[in-house]
């Protein structure tokens, strides 16, 4: 099996037409670029964390207020809940 470099993935929005853009890009490549552009960290570094439906919905809702940032008329497009949602007990 062929060993792939490590991707980072590049979302883009665009107006003609309206839609995202997911790319793979390789690390090595992409960081050059990166220097002195804005972070925003989502920290996974809870030992039980796990990849989950809710960690997958809040990096989406992550990334597109990040998007909306620069891209106000879309704010009114996002109905998404902001915070976490409360899980059922385990119980």
């Amino acid at each position: 099996m062929a060993k792939n470099s490590p991707y980072s993935m590049v979302l883009t929005y665009t107006e003609d037409p309206q839609q995202l853009i997911m790319q793979a890009v390789d690390s090595v490549r992409l960081a050059p670029l990166l220097g002195g552009i804005m972070e925003v960290p989502f920290f996974v570094d809870d030992q039980e964390f796990k990849f989950d439906d809710e960690l997958a919905r809040q990096l989406g809702v992550a990334m597109l207020n990040v998007i909306a940032l620069s891209r106000p008329d879309l704010k009114q497009y996002l109905t998404v809940t902001q915070h976490p949602i409360d899980r059922p007990s385990k119980e």
